[in-house]
Protein backbone atom coordinates (compact mmCIF):
# COMPACT_ATOMS: atom_id res chain seq x y z
CA UNK A 1 0.00 0.00 0.00
CA UNK A 2 1.17 3.53 -0.70
CA UNK A 3 0.30 4.76 2.80
CA UNK A 4 2.53 2.12 4.39
CA UNK A 5 5.67 2.67 2.33
CA UNK A 6 5.43 6.47 2.15
CA UNK A 7 5.52 6.47 -1.65
CA UNK A 8 2.51 8.73 -2.03
CA UNK A 9 3.87 11.27 0.47
CA UNK A 10 7.09 11.63 -1.54
CA UNK A 11 5.21 12.18 -4.80
CA UNK A 12 2.32 14.31 -3.52
CA UNK A 13 2.35 18.04 -4.25
CA UNK A 14 1.62 20.63 -6.94
CA UNK A 15 1.84 19.56 -10.59
CA UNK A 16 1.44 21.37 -13.88
CA UNK A 17 -0.76 19.11 -15.99
CA UNK A 18 -0.70 19.04 -19.76
CA UNK A 19 -2.01 17.04 -22.71
CA UNK A 20 -0.15 14.82 -25.14
CA UNK A 21 -2.36 13.03 -27.66
CA UNK A 22 -5.40 11.96 -25.61
CA UNK A 23 -3.52 11.55 -22.32
CA UNK A 24 -2.89 13.85 -19.37
CA UNK A 25 0.54 14.16 -17.77
CA UNK A 26 1.94 16.11 -14.85
CA UNK A 27 5.31 17.58 -13.91
CA UNK A 28 6.18 18.88 -10.45
CA UNK A 29 5.61 22.62 -10.44
CA UNK A 30 9.04 23.21 -8.84
CA UNK A 31 10.67 21.85 -12.04
CA UNK A 32 8.85 24.40 -14.25
CA UNK A 33 10.71 27.57 -15.15
CA UNK A 34 8.10 29.05 -17.51
CA UNK A 35 5.52 28.34 -20.19
CA UNK A 36 5.89 30.04 -23.57
CA UNK A 37 3.99 29.96 -26.83
CA UNK A 38 5.48 28.27 -29.85
CA UNK A 39 8.33 30.19 -31.40
CA UNK A 40 10.79 29.52 -34.22
CA UNK A 41 12.95 26.48 -33.46
CA UNK A 42 16.38 26.26 -35.09
CA UNK A 43 17.07 22.74 -36.34
CA UNK A 44 20.34 21.17 -35.15
CA UNK A 45 21.76 18.51 -37.52
CA UNK A 46 22.48 14.97 -36.31
CA UNK A 47 20.25 15.10 -33.25
CA UNK A 48 17.65 12.44 -32.41
CA UNK A 49 14.25 12.89 -34.10
CA UNK A 50 12.53 13.99 -30.89
CA UNK A 51 15.02 16.85 -30.43
CA UNK A 52 13.41 19.63 -32.47
CA UNK A 53 16.41 21.97 -32.14
CA UNK A 54 17.10 25.06 -30.07
CA UNK A 55 15.37 28.35 -29.29
CA UNK A 56 16.75 31.72 -28.28
CA UNK A 57 14.94 32.62 -25.07
CA UNK A 58 15.97 36.11 -23.99
CA UNK A 59 19.54 35.58 -25.17
CA UNK A 60 19.93 32.03 -23.84
CA UNK A 61 20.05 29.06 -26.24
CA UNK A 62 17.79 26.27 -24.96
CA UNK A 63 17.37 22.78 -26.46
CA UNK A 64 13.77 21.81 -27.32
CA UNK A 65 12.36 18.26 -27.19
CA UNK A 66 8.99 17.28 -28.66
CA UNK A 67 7.57 15.12 -25.86
CA UNK A 68 5.16 13.38 -28.27
CA UNK A 69 8.11 12.09 -30.28
CA UNK A 70 10.18 11.31 -27.16
CA UNK A 71 7.37 9.00 -26.03
CA UNK A 72 6.98 7.38 -29.44
CA UNK A 73 3.62 9.01 -30.17
CA UNK A 74 2.55 10.11 -33.63
CA UNK A 75 3.81 13.54 -34.68
CA UNK A 76 1.07 16.18 -34.80
CA UNK A 77 0.80 19.63 -36.33
CA UNK A 78 1.30 22.44 -33.87
CA UNK A 79 -1.85 24.42 -33.02
CA UNK A 80 -2.61 27.61 -31.13
CA UNK A 81 -2.70 25.50 -27.92
CA UNK A 82 0.72 23.92 -28.52
CA UNK A 83 3.32 25.41 -26.21
CA UNK A 84 6.81 24.96 -24.84
CA UNK A 85 7.24 24.26 -21.14
CA UNK A 86 10.73 25.27 -20.04
CA UNK A 87 11.82 22.89 -17.29
CA UNK A 88 14.90 22.84 -15.08
CA UNK A 89 16.33 19.36 -15.65
CA UNK A 90 18.96 18.02 -13.26
CA UNK A 91 22.32 17.08 -14.72
CA UNK A 92 25.52 15.83 -13.14
CA UNK A 93 26.88 19.36 -12.73
CA UNK A 94 23.70 21.28 -12.00
CA UNK A 95 20.41 22.20 -13.60
CA UNK A 96 19.92 23.00 -17.26
CA UNK A 97 16.87 24.58 -18.91
CA UNK A 98 15.23 22.42 -21.58
CA UNK A 99 12.05 23.20 -23.50
CA UNK A 100 9.47 20.47 -23.98
CA UNK A 101 6.75 20.82 -26.62
CA UNK A 102 3.30 19.71 -25.42
CA UNK A 103 -0.14 19.77 -27.06
CA UNK A 104 -1.52 22.12 -24.43
CA UNK A 105 -1.25 23.05 -20.77
CA UNK A 106 -4.26 22.08 -18.64
CA UNK A 107 -4.00 23.31 -15.04
CA UNK A 108 -2.00 23.27 -11.82
CA UNK A 109 -3.26 20.59 -9.45
CA UNK A 110 -2.46 19.88 -5.83
CA UNK A 111 -2.31 16.08 -5.85
CA UNK A 112 -2.69 14.37 -2.49
CA UNK A 113 -0.91 11.16 -1.47
CA UNK A 114 -4.14 9.14 -1.39
CA UNK A 115 -4.77 10.02 -5.06
CA UNK A 116 -1.46 8.49 -6.22
CA UNK A 117 -0.55 4.91 -7.04
CA UNK A 118 2.76 3.51 -8.15
CA UNK A 119 3.29 2.97 -11.87
CA UNK A 120 2.23 -0.53 -12.88
CA UNK A 121 4.98 -3.01 -13.70
CA UNK A 122 4.67 -3.98 -17.34
CA UNK A 123 7.35 -6.67 -17.04
CA UNK A 124 10.17 -7.56 -19.38
CA UNK A 125 12.47 -4.86 -20.63
CA UNK A 126 9.86 -2.08 -20.50
CA UNK A 127 11.13 0.54 -18.06
CA UNK A 128 8.75 2.87 -16.26
CA UNK A 129 11.37 4.50 -14.01
CA UNK A 130 10.54 7.89 -15.55
CA UNK A 131 7.02 7.70 -14.04
CA UNK A 132 6.71 9.05 -10.49
CA UNK A 133 3.20 7.71 -10.10
CA UNK A 134 -0.33 7.59 -11.43
CA UNK A 135 -2.75 10.20 -10.09
CA UNK A 136 -6.39 9.16 -10.01
CA UNK A 137 -8.53 12.06 -11.14
CA UNK A 138 -12.28 11.56 -11.54
CA UNK A 139 -12.65 8.74 -14.05
CA UNK A 140 -9.20 9.26 -15.55
CA UNK A 141 -5.54 8.94 -14.67
CA UNK A 142 -2.78 11.52 -14.94
CA UNK A 143 0.73 10.18 -15.47
CA UNK A 144 3.17 11.99 -13.17
CA UNK A 145 6.58 12.29 -14.83
CA UNK A 146 10.08 12.44 -13.42
CA UNK A 147 11.21 14.96 -16.04
CA UNK A 148 14.89 14.46 -15.17
CA UNK A 149 14.65 10.81 -16.21
CA UNK A 150 12.54 11.59 -19.28
CA UNK A 151 15.19 14.03 -20.50
CA UNK A 152 18.33 12.25 -19.26
CA UNK A 153 19.85 11.86 -22.76
CA UNK A 154 19.24 15.51 -23.63
CA UNK A 155 20.70 16.74 -20.33
CA UNK A 156 23.84 14.66 -20.86
CA UNK A 157 24.23 15.96 -24.43
CA UNK A 158 23.68 19.58 -23.38
CA UNK A 159 26.23 19.21 -20.57
CA UNK A 160 28.82 17.93 -23.06
CA UNK A 161 28.14 20.89 -25.38
CA UNK A 162 28.50 23.34 -22.50
CA UNK A 163 31.83 21.83 -21.37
Amino acid sequence: MIEEDGFGEKVAGKYLTFALAEEQYGIRIMKIKEIIGMMPITFVPQTPGHVKGVINLRGKVIPVVDLRLRFGLEEADYTERTCIIVVEAQGTSGTIPIGIVVDGVSEVLNIRAEEIEEAPAFGGSLSTDYILGMAKSGEGVKILLDIDRVLNEQVASAMQLAA
